[in-house]
């Protein structure tokens, strides 16, 4: 008898549990409304320039590894195939919907240890800051082979926009 009150009682914990992070999150998404949709995938791509197999891990408020955007299934951590393209970076998700980043939003790429809900070593996952509507959000994709990370790296800063130089700062 004292089994199945624990049992029952254990469940009962889970549960509520369950509800709370399930409340918790359609509060986030409510709170993300103002999130703008990330603009679909141009159609006439062609062959990319990198792709590589992995994990989409999630994308979070620039700056703030634990603050997960929940709305357009952007919170969702799925298996995934980056793909860098001359107009951006398309991230096919399975399960989820694609992420397409246009070139003209990219603003950075990094190497770092950890974001919410996925934590490796050093330098492990590819983090890409870009802009979705009006607010700066960072990417996260874990390669799955690890020979893969700097040429993904290096064929998306080739997309970023050129910073001016100080001389040409300094002729104006």
């Amino acid at each position: 008898m004292d089994r199945v009150i624990f049992a029952l009682g254990t469940l009962a914990l889970i549960l509520v549990l369950l509800g709370l992070f399930a409340w918790s999150w359609r509060g986030r998404q409510q709170r993300q409304q103002n999130v703008q949709r990330p603009v679909p995938m141009p159609d006439g791509l062609e062959v990319p320039r990198f792709q590589a197999l992995g994990q989409y891990v999630c994308t979070t408020t620039a700056g703030d590894w634990l603050d997960r955007i929940a709305v357009y299934g952007l919170g969702v951590k799925s298996n995934a195939t980056a793909a860098v393209f001359d107009e951006g970076v398309l991230l096919v998700r399975s399960g989820a919907p694609d992420v397409w980043i246009p070139r003209e939003d990219l603003e950075g790429v990094r190497l770092e240890r950890g974001m919410a809900g996925k934590f490796v070593e050093k330098e492990g996952l590819v983090i890409i800051t870009w802009k979705l509507g009006s607010a700066t959000v960072d990417t996260g994709f874990r390669n799955r082979t690890p020979e893969e990370k700097t040429p993904l790296v290096s064929a998306i800063t080739e997309l970023l926009p050129a910073e001016p130089s100080e001389t040409s700062e300094e002729q104006l």
